[in-house]
């Protein structure tokens, strides 16, 4: 009898499940995986082993559950709690079916040893109990694996719209002082509080303009892609940045651009990259220093730069700065998420951001962008 034989290997059995785990480098095995796994589910099966061989063998289904599943039963309900402990202890799905599978293994592996007559009827109750175990286990190890991305998706976008809010509050309640100032007659638009009125502005155009570019790309819109004007784009650019130098009491100074040239881009996207490099650079660099846009074509390239005068890069800062949640040097407002938004932007367009350093003085971003005409649209590359 199938039941006889476990019985009197049960031992040996968990041994040999034991070594097998351990061969595949598998997480340790805890208390809770062997308790909840391989020996309470070969108890389990010992059980309805030998219920089947009484007169009522149909109570058997009581601990192993009906074929296919589906249905109450003891072998169900402590698969659901081993799919839960694996994966709370860093097992992967692949582990939960592994479980499961080397029992049986074991058990025929040893069964050929030892010469033991094994019933195909008692083979049948063997799949039947592996089967539920494996399914129950997997679908719960899946619902918990969801569960808990689900919830580190709700707590990274709590935490965003926390900040959002936080420095929106902010702005708005700066701007309203400086209003409620103003509307007093008691200073002038052109002095300190129209500064911080100017300020404020600028502060949420730029907000709302980094937030809305990362909810369309986390969001996987499909980019608009049209073919546009470089030298009207930077125009459009520099109106609004002007604005921020004089906020920011820095410099501003914009390159000629050759009017033939164009953008085949997401308009939207790289206005709000470029905003966002600008923001930065003025955000970054020493008070009364100059910040420089400058535009021009390779071969079969367009480069928009954006140079500071931020004093040059952290050693070993150059890659990470690109990474979330990464903020460099004194003013760690905001969640350190422009760059990163700057790099998928550009992306979007077929585009490439980088960075170079320029030691003691600044850094200059590049977007690097194909190259074309606003005659035909198509590439503008001399032959």
């Amino acid at each position: 009898m199938l039941h006889e034989f476990l019985t009197a290997n049960r031992t040996e059995l968990i041994d040999r499940c034991r070594n097998k785990l351990g061969q595949r480098r598998a997480p340790k095995a805890t208390d809770n995986e062997l308790t909840h796994g391989v020996p309470l589910f070969l108890d389990q099966l010992i059980r309805t082993l030998e219920v089947e061989q009484t007169a009522d063998p149909m109570r058997s289904r009581k601990v192993s559950g009906p074929p296919g599943g589906g249905g109450p039963g003891e072998i169900g309900d402590t698969a659901t709690v081993h799919g839960r402990e694996l994966l709370r202890h860093g097992f992967s799905v692949d582990q939960v079916v592994h479980d499961y599978g080397d029992l049986c293994q074991a058990i025929t592996d040893l069964g050929f040893e030892v010469k033991a007559g094994i019933e195909v009827s008692e083979f049948r109750t063997l799949n039947r109990c592996l089967d539920n175990a494996i399914a129950e286990a997997v679908a719960e190890f899946a619902y918990q694996r969801d569960l808990i991305v689900a919830h580190r998706h709700a707590d990274a976008l709590n935490v965003r719209l926390g900040v959002f809010a936080h420095e929106l509050r902010n702005l708005l309640s700066t701007a309203t002082l400086s209003i409620a100032a103003l509307r007093s007659g008691s200073v002038g638009l052109t002095g300190a509080t129209g500064a911080m009125l100017d300020r404020s502005l600028v502060g949420m155009r730029n907000l709302i303009d980094r937030s809305l570019a990362e909810v369309r790309l986390t969001a996987g819109l499909p980019a608009p892609r049209e073919v546009f004007s470089l030298a009207d784009f930077i125009a459009e650019i520099k109106l609004s940045a002007t604005l921020e130098a004089q906020v920011t009491e820095c410099g501003f100074a914009v390159s000629g651009v050759d009017t033939g040239l164009a953008l085949d881009a997401d308009r939207d996207l790289l206005l709000s990259a470029v905003g966002n490099l600008l923001q930065n650079a003025f955000k970054f660099s020493h008070p009364h220093s100059d910040v420089q846009l400058n535009a021009y074509a390779t071969w079969d390239r367009i480069l928009i730069e954006v140079e500071d005068q931020c004093g040059g890069l952290p050693a070993g800062s150059m890659e990470r700065m690109f990474q979330p949640l990464t903020r460099l040097g004194n003013d760690r407002s905001g969640l350190g998420l422009g760059l990163t938004i700057c790099r998928s932007s550009v992306e979007a367009s077929g585009g490439i951001l980088s960075v170079r350093d320029l030691p003691g003085t600044g850094c200059v971003f590049i977007i690097d962008l194909p190259r074309h005409s606003l005659a035909s649209g198509a590439a503008d590359a001399p032959m």
